[in-house]
């Protein structure tokens, strides 16, 4: 074998033969040479192409690595798609995903723009109620809505139009339906948190962005009722004095509540809020607009307050819980109606001028008082 790769006659002197072992050492060595970095390019180009190829499929990689000893493992992957004769299924996954997959995205937007409309509706609804109470004289109150300038929340939604723009037409091409699929599946992995080292993230944007209350940005807008100018507009509070803060306070809580128990849910609806101390500090004016607002929005209210209120809340509520603690060790309540709160108040306030005109003069019961000292919890 060797003889054949002689160049000329086989030898047939000593130095022949040495010249010859010569020649065929450096003709094998430069032979080897040259399948050793064929081989070398060779292992490159593998080893690249696997890298993309666990780029693009890292779950059905995920125990392969990028190495020639890894060339088993690849084999045995080709082999096994070979086998379940995975083109054959690619009919049936284009027909599932134009008809089950984009539809359902389609539904699930759908589903969506419908809670934002609802949003809507609902606000336009507790307008019409806050329409009818002065915010200030001459002035009237309403929510407004604009589109949130949230990038996340913008960009979601574009990408969901983008999943569903022309996919049901049923002339999609191949390219088309592939384009479609990436779409999908790119909203879907980060539903699943599956984006590795951000699924906190990811969970923390899946709920901002299917919250449709983050669509809007919302405010207030004060206009006038005669020819409907704006007198002042609030996205907050800053800058405010401190009664327009108190009424811009009550008027998004009686707004957040009403929106919460649902104003177009019928007249008979029962919709129970407990205040606890909310007026104790506010001004008289501010309180009385709150209890005007809540009662417009049929709100049914258990209202617990210290006695300097009373003379604002008393026209708003039906009965008193008159509650006091004399001894310090135990509380007593007395339940009356506010017709009999006040007979019991005139009738005490009656009894301490006569008892002050008897001792010669001195201050009577403010017109606040009460049957003992204590809180007030009352029902309207």
């Amino acid at each position: 074998m060797l003889v054949g790769r002689l160049r000329a006659a086989a030898p047939s002197t000593p130095e022949e033969w040495a010249s010859a072992e010569r020649d065929l050492d450096d003709a094998l060595r430069d032979e080897a040479s040259q399948v050793n970095g064929r081989r070398s390019a060779a292992g490159r180009r593998v080893v690249t192409k696997m890298g993309r190829f666990r780029a693009e499929y890292p779950l059905e990689t995920s125990e392969l690595d990028d190495s020639t000893e890894a060339i088993g493992g690849y084999r045995e992957l080709h082999a096994r798609l070979v086998r379940d004769d995975l083109p054959r299924f690619e009919a049936d996954f284009k027909n599932y995903l134009n008809t089950n997959t984009i539809r359902d995205i389609a539904m699930f937007q759908a589903k969506l723009n419908e809670q934002r409309d609802l949003i809507r509706a609902r606000v336009d609804t507790i307008n019409t109620s806050l329409e009818s109470i002065d915010y200030n004289p001459g002035t009237l109150i309403s929510i407004e809505l604009a589109d949130t300038g949230n990038t996340d929340v913008r960009q979601f939604r574009a990408d969901l139009r983008a999943c569903t723009e022309g996919s049901l037409s049923g002339s999609e091409s191949d390219q088309y339906s592939e384009e479609k699929f990436l779409q999908v599946s790119a909203i879907v992995e980060r539903f699943r948190g599956g984006r590795e080292g951000l699924t906190e993230a990811d969970r923390a944007w899946t709920r901002r962005v299917t919250d449709v209350r983050n669509w809007y940005e919302f405010s207030a807008s004060e206009r006038s009722r005669e020819d409907g100018e704006e007198r002042e507009h609030y996205s907050d509070s800053g800058g405010k004095s401190g009664g327009q803060k108190e009424k811009l306070a009550y008027t998004i809580l009686a707004a957040s509540l009403a929106y919460q128990f649902k104003l177009d849910s019928g007249p008979r609806t029962f919709r129970f809020v407990v205040i606890d101390e909310a007026f104790g500090r506010g001004s008289d004016a501010s309180t009385r607009y709150a209890l005007d607002l809540f009662a417009r929005l049929g709100l049914q209210l258990l209202i617990v307050t210290p006695l300097q209120k009373i003379h604002v809340i008393e026209r708003h509520v039906s009965s008193v819980g008159f509650v006091d603690n004399e001894s310090g060790s135990r509380s007593r309540l007395q339940n009356l109606t506010v017709e009999e709160y006040r007979a019991r108040r005139l009738a005490r306030i009656a009894g301490a001028a006569a008892g002050g005109a008897a001792a010669g003069g001195g201050a009577g019961a403010a017109p606040g008082a009460a049957p003992g000292a204590g809180d007030l919890a009352q029902v309207s």
